[in-house]
């Protein structure tokens, strides 16, 4: 036989030889008594019923052969509930056997380990050591702070096809966050230094929203005519995918009536170059002929600029704007030597201070 043979053989022989020597093993050990262990109290067990003795193997059998049936079983372990002040855990119960529970240890109560007196060098209550509580410098809240701006959104020169002249849109306010003075004029200059549809307003601003401001004042009119003075009422503020707006109503003496609405938006194409449309519609509710201004909707004007800011205070930009009377307002601006439809081009700087 070949060596490979040879172990192959004593490889497959060892596991039989070790159950074998469990098997030796488990005969050799003396049987005991569980009940004698301390705390194992074991149930007397009734001693088992004497068995008939097996018929002969060719005796004729007087019953009917019965059926084996398959063994239930074991029934599920029930749990008892135990007293957490004597014993820890539960204590399993299957068929009759009471399995022994360990006891709580002398002197330890579940109860001590909660409740109580803090022990000493404890922390204080409300965590804060004895420090008092007070205000810290330079945390405090300055919503009340009187503070102020200037912002001049459009200062501009225009090239229409009639004239030319120089236009200006600034805004100032001063006050708190709740309560502020805001200031608003707007205007075009016309050679040979003709003031054209200036418009000046003074304004108490205070939020009624988280985007939005109500304001309310007076509005005075200069440039062609006579002036005129209305009382205002409006709301400026940031509307849904940042639309900056502002909406005004006007009421003024004799009846007057008027409305203004302006829509601006930012899209940036860097952090500097920005294009902004701009649109801008002005309503009256009667003819003022004086001022050249007729009923319904007097004037809109819809433009683009192209600005960069060198600085967020200074930024120069060039564009494009679309004015267009309508209705009688036209009919005004005809008579003057003026068409109903001017497009300009305009180049300015917008600042903030």
């Amino acid at each position: 036989m070949s060596t490979n043979a040879s172990m192959i053989v004593v490889l497959t022989a060892l596991p039989a030889m070790w159950f074998a020597s469990l098997a030796v093993a488990a005969d050799s050990m003396p049987d005991k008594d569980m009940s004698s262990m301390p705390g194992m109290h074991m149930p007397a067990q009734k001693s088992p019923k004497a068995q008939k003795p097996a018929p002969a193997p060719n005796a004729p059998s007087t019953q009917a052969p019965r059926r084996s049936t398959p063994q239930s079983p074991p029934t599920p372990a029930v749990l008892q509930r135990l007293d957490i002040g004597s014993q820890i855990g539960l204590r399993p119960v299957v068929r009759g056997l009471n399995l022994p529970v360990p006891q709580a240890m002398p002197g330890m109560k579940i109860s001590s380990m909660q409740g109580g007196k803090a022990p000493p060098g404890a922390r204080s209550p409300d965590y804060s050591d004895g420090v008092g509580y007070g205000s810290m410098t330079g945390m405090d809240m300055h919503d009340d702070a009187l503070l102020g701006a200037l912002r001049v959104d459009r200062l501009e020169y225009e090239q229409g096809r009639h004239a030319d002249g120089v236009a200006l849109d600034a805004q100032a306010w001063y006050g708190t966050d709740a309560n502020r003075l805001w200031l608003k004029a707007e205007g075009e200059d016309r050679p040979p230094g003709r003031l054209q549809d200036w418009r000046t307003e003074a304004l108490w601003d205070h939020p009624v929203g988280i985007y939005w401001n109500s304001q309310l004042g007076i509005r005075q009119d200069f440039g062609d005519g006579p002036g005129r003075s209305w009382a205002a009422f409006g709301l400026q503020g940031l509307a849904p995918n940042w639309f900056d707006i502002e909406a005004t109503a006007y009421l003024g003496p004799s009846g007057r009536t008027a409305a203004r609405f302006e829509a601006t938006y930012e899209l940036l194409f860097t952090q500097r170059l920005i294009l902004q449309p701009r649109f801008e519609a002005n309503l009256y509710g009667r003819n003022d002929r004086e001022r050249r201004i007729g009923a319904g909707l007097s004037d809109a004007q819809l433009g683009l600029r192209l600005r960069y800011e060198i600085r967020r205070q200074f930024a120069p930009y060039v564009g494009v704007e679309l004015v267009r009377r309508f209705a009688k307002t036209a009919q005004y601006a005809r008579n003057a030597g003026e068409s109903a439809f001017d497009p300009q081009w305009v180049a300015g700087v917008r600042l903030l201070f």
